[in-house]
């Protein structure tokens, strides 16, 4: 029996991700967001708004995380560039998901930055 999910699931576990983050769980998030996004993209697709927004918080997951690796930290670099072009394609660059992208991207590269020094 298949089922479909549900965009206010994917906002739950969303959600979910964000309290493991405040609560410095990030092992716990990134393990949620890894099984959920691939939900979303199947179920809303690559370019749906909360899609992005997962895929954001998932990389901001690992910059955030003092434990990640050089190797998570570029994965995070990575993942946001890629979402900052499509965000802008899909939603136009005013929009605020974008401009909150943009803002992770910088974020990521300094914590980048300063890990490869």
């Amino acid at each position: 029996m298949r089922f479909t999910i549900q965009p206010r699931t994917l906002t739950t576990a969303n959600n979910c991700a964000i309290s493991f983050v405040h609560l410095g769980r990030y092992g716990e998030a990134k393990a949620l967001l890894r099984k959920t996004i691939p939900a979303a993209r199947r179920a809303l697709g690559e370019d749906n708004r909360l899609t992005l927004k997962m895929r954001r918080f998932y990389a901001r997951t690992i910059y955030e995380d003092k434990g990640a690796t050089l190797a998570d930290l570029r994965e995070a670099v990575t993942t946001l560039a890629e979402l900052e072009r499509t965000a802008q394609r899909v939603l136009g660059g005013a929009h605020p998901t974008v401009g909150g992208i943009e803002d992770s991207l910088r974020k990521a590269r300094a914590v980048l930055r300063a890990r490869e020094t």
